[in-house]
Protein backbone atom coordinates (compact mmCIF):
# COMPACT_ATOMS: atom_id res chain seq x y z
CA UNK A 1 0.00 0.00 0.00
CA UNK A 2 1.46 3.47 -1.66
CA UNK A 3 -0.01 5.18 1.67
CA UNK A 4 1.84 2.96 4.74
CA UNK A 5 4.86 2.91 2.44
CA UNK A 6 5.17 6.41 2.84
CA UNK A 7 4.94 6.52 6.55
CA UNK A 8 7.13 3.69 7.10
CA UNK A 9 10.00 5.51 5.31
CA UNK A 10 9.29 9.03 6.62
CA UNK A 11 12.66 11.32 6.75
CA UNK A 12 12.82 11.77 9.86
CA UNK A 13 16.76 12.10 10.37
CA UNK A 14 16.77 15.73 10.44
CA UNK A 15 14.31 15.49 13.31
CA UNK A 16 16.76 13.21 15.17
CA UNK A 17 20.07 15.12 14.08
CA UNK A 18 18.59 18.51 15.45
CA UNK A 19 17.33 17.36 18.98
CA UNK A 20 13.53 16.30 17.29
CA UNK A 21 11.11 18.31 15.49
CA UNK A 22 9.64 20.48 17.96
CA UNK A 23 6.16 21.61 18.43
CA UNK A 24 5.28 25.22 19.75
CA UNK A 25 3.29 24.26 23.19
CA UNK A 26 2.99 26.50 25.62
CA UNK A 27 5.33 26.90 28.69
CA UNK A 28 2.36 27.00 31.08
CA UNK A 29 0.62 23.90 30.19
CA UNK A 30 3.59 21.13 29.93
CA UNK A 31 2.04 17.57 28.61
CA UNK A 32 3.10 14.91 30.30
CA UNK A 33 3.04 11.27 28.32
CA UNK A 34 1.37 8.78 30.33
CA UNK A 35 1.68 4.72 29.98
CA UNK A 36 -1.38 3.31 28.79
CA UNK A 37 -2.79 6.97 27.99
CA UNK A 38 -4.72 8.36 25.09
CA UNK A 39 -2.79 11.33 23.71
CA UNK A 40 -3.84 14.52 24.79
CA UNK A 41 -6.01 16.22 21.92
CA UNK A 42 -3.16 18.99 21.54
CA UNK A 43 -0.36 16.50 21.18
CA UNK A 44 -1.92 14.16 19.27
CA UNK A 45 -3.38 16.71 16.37
CA UNK A 46 0.29 17.49 16.03
CA UNK A 47 1.31 14.46 15.71
CA UNK A 48 -1.02 13.94 12.89
CA UNK A 49 -0.01 17.02 11.41
CA UNK A 50 3.47 15.85 10.79
CA UNK A 51 2.71 12.70 9.33
CA UNK A 52 0.51 14.27 6.81
CA UNK A 53 3.20 17.04 5.91
CA UNK A 54 6.17 14.37 5.98
CA UNK A 55 4.54 11.25 4.43
CA UNK A 56 2.66 13.60 1.85
CA UNK A 57 -0.58 12.03 2.58
CA UNK A 58 -4.27 12.91 0.77
CA UNK A 59 -6.65 15.07 2.67
CA UNK A 60 -9.09 12.21 2.32
CA UNK A 61 -6.89 9.72 4.29
CA UNK A 62 -7.41 9.22 8.23
CA UNK A 63 -5.04 8.69 11.06
CA UNK A 64 -5.49 6.51 13.94
CA UNK A 65 -2.59 7.22 16.79
CA UNK A 66 -2.53 4.69 19.74
CA UNK A 67 -2.00 5.10 23.36
CA UNK A 68 1.28 5.94 24.84
CA UNK A 69 3.44 2.37 25.15
CA UNK A 70 6.80 1.76 26.89
CA UNK A 71 10.02 1.84 24.96
CA UNK A 72 13.48 0.99 25.42
CA UNK A 73 14.61 4.86 24.83
CA UNK A 74 15.18 6.78 27.61
CA UNK A 75 12.87 9.46 27.70
CA UNK A 76 10.71 8.70 25.16
CA UNK A 77 7.00 6.77 24.82
CA UNK A 78 6.13 4.47 21.69
CA UNK A 79 3.19 5.05 19.47
CA UNK A 80 1.60 3.13 16.72
CA UNK A 81 -0.06 4.68 14.01
CA UNK A 82 -2.29 3.08 11.24
CA UNK A 83 -3.47 4.92 8.35
CA UNK A 84 -6.69 4.21 6.38
CA UNK A 85 -7.02 5.37 2.81
CA UNK A 86 -9.56 4.48 0.50
CA UNK A 87 -10.77 1.78 2.68
CA UNK A 88 -7.55 0.10 3.10
CA UNK A 89 -5.40 0.32 6.51
CA UNK A 90 -2.36 -0.14 6.61
CA UNK A 91 -0.27 -1.93 9.38
CA UNK A 92 0.38 -0.51 12.78
CA UNK A 93 3.26 1.48 12.42
CA UNK A 94 5.87 2.50 15.31
CA UNK A 95 6.74 6.02 16.09
CA UNK A 96 8.79 7.23 19.29
CA UNK A 97 7.40 10.40 20.86
CA UNK A 98 9.43 12.12 23.76
CA UNK A 99 7.98 12.57 27.22
CA UNK A 100 7.27 16.25 27.12
CA UNK A 101 5.38 15.66 23.83
CA UNK A 102 7.35 17.90 21.95
CA UNK A 103 9.21 15.20 19.50
CA UNK A 104 8.70 12.66 16.92
CA UNK A 105 11.29 10.35 15.63
CA UNK A 106 11.59 7.09 13.81
CA UNK A 107 13.68 4.19 15.20
CA UNK A 108 14.25 0.49 14.15
CA UNK A 109 16.56 -1.34 16.48
CA UNK A 110 18.20 -4.58 15.14
CA UNK A 111 19.84 -7.20 17.03
CA UNK A 112 23.44 -8.37 16.11
CA UNK A 113 23.85 -10.36 18.92
CA UNK A 114 23.89 -13.89 16.90
CA UNK A 115 27.05 -15.04 15.27
CA UNK A 116 26.54 -14.63 11.62
CA UNK A 117 28.21 -17.83 10.68
CA UNK A 118 25.36 -19.88 12.20
CA UNK A 119 22.78 -18.25 9.81
CA UNK A 120 23.74 -21.07 7.14
CA UNK A 121 25.30 -24.28 8.93
CA UNK A 122 27.79 -26.21 6.74
CA UNK A 123 26.96 -29.46 9.06
CA UNK A 124 26.36 -32.70 7.02
CA UNK A 125 28.16 -31.54 4.26
CA UNK A 126 31.46 -33.09 2.60
CA UNK A 127 34.51 -30.09 3.30
CA UNK A 128 37.29 -29.26 1.55
CA UNK A 129 40.19 -26.54 3.09
CA UNK A 130 39.80 -26.59 7.06
CA UNK A 131 38.17 -28.06 9.67
CA UNK A 132 34.52 -26.73 10.37
CA UNK A 133 36.51 -24.45 13.12
CA UNK A 134 37.78 -22.68 10.53
CA UNK A 135 37.48 -18.81 11.06
CA UNK A 136 35.81 -18.25 7.72
CA UNK A 137 33.17 -20.85 6.66
CA UNK A 138 32.00 -20.42 2.92
CA UNK A 139 28.29 -22.28 2.19
CA UNK A 140 27.82 -22.47 -1.82
CA UNK A 141 24.49 -22.75 -3.06
CA UNK A 142 25.04 -25.05 -6.50
CA UNK A 143 23.41 -26.74 -9.42
CA UNK A 144 25.90 -28.87 -11.35
CA UNK A 145 24.20 -28.44 -14.42
CA UNK A 146 24.82 -24.49 -14.25
CA UNK A 147 27.29 -23.42 -16.74
CA UNK A 148 28.14 -20.75 -14.38
CA UNK A 149 28.44 -22.53 -11.51
CA UNK A 150 30.80 -24.89 -13.68
CA UNK A 151 33.56 -21.79 -14.36
CA UNK A 152 32.62 -20.54 -10.64
CA UNK A 153 33.72 -23.95 -9.68
CA UNK A 154 37.00 -24.37 -11.81
CA UNK A 155 38.11 -21.00 -11.03
CA UNK A 156 37.45 -19.18 -7.46
CA UNK A 157 37.49 -22.21 -5.25
CA UNK A 158 40.72 -23.71 -6.01
CA UNK A 159 42.23 -20.32 -6.04
CA UNK A 160 40.94 -19.56 -1.99
CA UNK A 161 42.09 -23.23 -0.65
CA UNK A 162 45.22 -22.38 -2.55
CA UNK A 163 45.29 -18.57 -0.82
CA UNK A 164 43.63 -19.40 2.75
CA UNK A 165 44.19 -23.13 3.13
CA UNK A 166 42.99 -24.33 5.92
CA UNK A 167 41.73 -21.16 7.56
CA UNK A 168 38.66 -21.53 5.33
CA UNK A 169 36.33 -24.38 5.11
CA UNK A 170 33.95 -25.16 2.12
CA UNK A 171 30.93 -27.13 1.97
CA UNK A 172 28.11 -26.92 -1.15
CA UNK A 173 24.78 -27.06 -0.89
CA UNK A 174 22.40 -28.69 -3.54
CA UNK A 175 19.67 -25.74 -5.56
CA UNK A 176 18.97 -27.57 -9.15
CA UNK A 177 17.45 -25.11 -10.72
CA UNK A 178 13.85 -25.95 -12.47
CA UNK A 179 15.34 -25.68 -15.86
CA UNK A 180 18.01 -27.53 -16.27
CA UNK A 181 16.84 -30.93 -16.36
CA UNK A 182 19.48 -33.82 -14.90
CA UNK A 183 20.53 -31.40 -12.15
CA UNK A 184 18.35 -33.31 -9.78
CA UNK A 185 19.70 -36.43 -10.47
CA UNK A 186 23.42 -35.47 -10.53
CA UNK A 187 22.60 -34.08 -6.64
CA UNK A 188 21.01 -37.32 -5.85
CA UNK A 189 23.94 -39.23 -7.21
CA UNK A 190 26.52 -37.63 -5.90
CA UNK A 191 24.80 -37.21 -2.32
CA UNK A 192 24.87 -40.92 -2.75
CA UNK A 193 28.42 -40.94 -3.08
CA UNK A 194 29.39 -38.31 -0.34
CA UNK A 195 27.08 -40.56 2.53
CA UNK A 196 30.26 -43.12 1.77
CA UNK A 197 33.08 -40.96 0.76
CA UNK A 198 33.30 -37.58 1.00
CA UNK A 199 36.71 -37.56 -1.44
CA UNK A 200 34.49 -39.48 -4.45
CA UNK A 201 31.87 -37.10 -3.83
CA UNK A 202 34.34 -33.83 -4.61
CA UNK A 203 35.98 -35.90 -7.54
CA UNK A 204 32.52 -36.40 -9.01
CA UNK A 205 31.38 -32.45 -8.68
CA UNK A 206 34.74 -31.72 -10.12
CA UNK A 207 34.12 -34.26 -13.27
CA UNK A 208 30.55 -32.78 -13.45
CA UNK A 209 31.23 -29.27 -13.27
CA UNK A 210 34.55 -29.83 -15.61
CA UNK A 211 32.30 -31.98 -18.31
CA UNK A 212 29.01 -30.27 -17.70
CA UNK A 213 28.69 -30.10 -21.62
CA UNK A 214 28.83 -33.67 -22.83
CA UNK A 215 26.51 -34.58 -19.84
CA UNK A 216 23.84 -36.34 -21.93
CA UNK A 217 25.87 -36.48 -25.35
CA UNK A 218 25.97 -39.84 -27.19
CA UNK A 219 29.89 -40.55 -26.98
CA UNK A 220 29.93 -42.57 -30.13
CA UNK A 221 28.11 -39.94 -32.82
CA UNK A 222 30.48 -38.65 -35.09
CA UNK A 223 29.76 -34.89 -35.37
CA UNK A 224 31.98 -34.23 -38.37
CA UNK A 225 30.07 -37.22 -40.68
CA UNK A 226 27.55 -36.22 -42.93
CA UNK A 227 24.25 -37.57 -41.88
CA UNK A 228 22.01 -39.17 -44.41
CA UNK A 229 18.55 -40.02 -42.52
CA UNK A 230 16.86 -37.11 -41.63
CA UNK A 231 15.36 -38.37 -38.64
CA UNK A 232 19.38 -38.82 -37.47
CA UNK A 233 20.51 -35.05 -38.86
CA UNK A 234 17.30 -33.77 -36.50
CA UNK A 235 18.13 -35.94 -33.03
CA UNK A 236 18.92 -33.82 -30.19
CA UNK A 237 22.72 -33.67 -29.46
CA UNK A 238 21.77 -34.30 -25.27
CA UNK A 239 18.97 -36.49 -24.49
CA UNK A 240 17.36 -36.65 -20.55
CA UNK A 241 17.69 -40.29 -20.34
CA UNK A 242 21.44 -40.82 -21.70
CA UNK A 243 22.16 -37.89 -19.18
CA UNK A 244 20.44 -40.10 -16.33
CA UNK A 245 22.66 -43.47 -17.43
CA UNK A 246 25.84 -41.44 -17.53
CA UNK A 247 25.79 -39.95 -14.37
CA UNK A 248 24.61 -43.19 -12.83
CA UNK A 249 27.65 -44.78 -14.11
CA UNK A 250 30.14 -42.03 -13.31
CA UNK A 251 28.79 -42.34 -10.26
CA UNK A 252 29.20 -46.17 -9.67
CA UNK A 253 32.78 -45.57 -11.36
CA UNK A 254 34.13 -43.16 -8.79
CA UNK A 255 32.03 -45.45 -6.54
CA UNK A 256 33.94 -48.54 -7.32
CA UNK A 257 37.52 -46.11 -7.28
CA UNK A 258 37.16 -45.04 -3.51
CA UNK A 259 36.18 -49.00 -2.66
CA UNK A 260 32.71 -47.96 -1.04
CA UNK A 261 29.91 -50.43 -0.67
CA UNK A 262 28.60 -51.04 -4.14
CA UNK A 263 25.12 -52.19 -3.50
CA UNK A 264 24.50 -49.87 -0.90
CA UNK A 265 25.53 -47.10 -3.68
CA UNK A 266 23.23 -49.49 -6.24
CA UNK A 267 20.35 -48.94 -3.96
CA UNK A 268 20.91 -45.13 -3.45
CA UNK A 269 21.16 -44.57 -6.86
CA UNK A 270 18.03 -46.38 -7.74
CA UNK A 271 15.91 -45.35 -5.09
CA UNK A 272 16.51 -41.51 -5.99
CA UNK A 273 15.01 -40.07 -2.69
CA UNK A 274 15.38 -36.02 -3.36
CA UNK A 275 13.96 -35.40 -0.06
CA UNK A 276 17.73 -34.05 0.94
CA UNK A 277 17.63 -32.31 -2.21
CA UNK A 278 14.32 -30.40 -1.39
CA UNK A 279 15.47 -29.52 2.22
CA UNK A 280 17.95 -27.90 0.87
CA UNK A 281 16.04 -26.18 -1.55
CA UNK A 282 13.47 -24.97 1.05
CA UNK A 283 16.60 -23.35 2.64
CA UNK A 284 17.88 -21.97 0.43
CA UNK A 285 14.95 -20.14 -0.47
CA UNK A 286 14.49 -19.06 2.90
CA UNK A 287 17.72 -17.45 3.15
CA UNK A 288 16.64 -15.67 -0.48
CA UNK A 289 18.55 -17.94 -2.70
CA UNK A 290 17.04 -17.10 -6.17
CA UNK A 291 20.19 -17.85 -8.47
CA UNK A 292 23.67 -19.98 -9.01
CA UNK A 293 26.12 -19.40 -7.56
CA UNK A 294 24.80 -17.82 -4.41
CA UNK A 295 27.73 -18.16 -1.77
CA UNK A 296 27.66 -17.58 2.11
CA UNK A 297 30.88 -16.09 3.67
CA UNK A 298 30.56 -16.34 7.41
CA UNK A 299 26.71 -15.92 6.79
CA UNK A 300 27.29 -13.16 4.15
CA UNK A 301 25.77 -13.45 0.72
CA UNK A 302 27.50 -13.13 -2.13
CA UNK A 303 25.73 -14.10 -5.87
CA UNK A 304 27.32 -14.75 -9.01
CA UNK A 305 31.00 -15.15 -10.10
CA UNK A 306 32.65 -11.81 -8.82
CA UNK A 307 36.42 -10.20 -9.26
CA UNK A 308 38.32 -12.65 -7.49
CA UNK A 309 40.44 -9.48 -5.62
CA UNK A 310 36.90 -8.78 -4.40
CA UNK A 311 35.99 -12.36 -3.08
CA UNK A 312 39.31 -12.05 -1.37
CA UNK A 313 38.69 -8.95 0.06
CA UNK A 314 35.53 -10.08 2.03
CA UNK A 315 37.14 -13.27 2.95
CA UNK A 316 39.82 -11.26 4.49
CA UNK A 317 37.89 -8.70 6.11
CA UNK A 318 35.99 -11.55 7.50
CA UNK A 319 38.99 -13.47 9.16
CA UNK A 320 40.15 -10.06 10.98
CA UNK A 321 36.41 -10.02 12.20
CA UNK A 322 37.53 -13.84 13.53
CA UNK A 323 40.95 -12.12 15.05
CA UNK A 324 43.14 -14.05 12.44
CA UNK A 325 45.49 -12.24 10.38
CA UNK A 326 44.88 -12.25 6.32
CA UNK A 327 47.48 -13.29 3.70
CA UNK A 328 48.94 -10.54 2.38
CA UNK A 329 47.51 -8.32 -0.18
CA UNK A 330 46.29 -9.83 -3.23
CA UNK A 331 47.55 -8.39 -6.62
CA UNK A 332 45.60 -8.70 -9.90
CA UNK A 333 48.27 -10.27 -12.35
CA UNK A 334 49.21 -8.22 -14.81
CA UNK A 335 48.16 -9.83 -18.37
CA UNK A 336 50.97 -11.43 -20.38
CA UNK A 337 51.83 -9.21 -23.25
CA UNK A 338 50.57 -9.96 -26.89
CA UNK A 339 53.52 -11.39 -28.88
CA UNK A 340 51.45 -10.64 -32.09
CA UNK A 341 51.59 -6.75 -31.27
CA UNK A 342 54.59 -5.04 -31.58
CA UNK A 343 54.41 -1.64 -29.47
CA UNK A 344 55.05 1.77 -30.63
CA UNK A 345 58.28 3.16 -30.45
CA UNK A 346 59.58 5.48 -28.03
CA UNK A 347 59.74 8.87 -29.97
CA UNK A 348 63.03 10.32 -29.66
CA UNK A 349 63.76 12.64 -26.70
CA UNK A 350 65.11 16.20 -27.52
Amino acid sequence: MLISSRLATLALAACLASLGCHAQTPASTPTKLVTGATLAPAVAYRVEILLRSKAQLPPLSTISIGAAEPSDIPGFHTINVTVTAEDKSSHPIKFLLSDDGKTVAQFIKYDISADPRTKVSPAGRPSRGGPASAPVVIVNFDDLECPYCARFHDSLFPAITQRYGDKVHIVYKDFPLDQHPWAIRAAVDVNCLAAQSPTGYWNLVDYIHHNGEDIGSDPNAKLDAPKADTKEADAPKHTLDRANAQLDKLTRDQGAQQKVDAAKLDACIAKQDTSAIDASKQLGTALNVESTPTYFINGEKYEGALPIDYVFAQIDNALRAQGTTPPPPYIVPTPPADPTKTPAPTPPTK
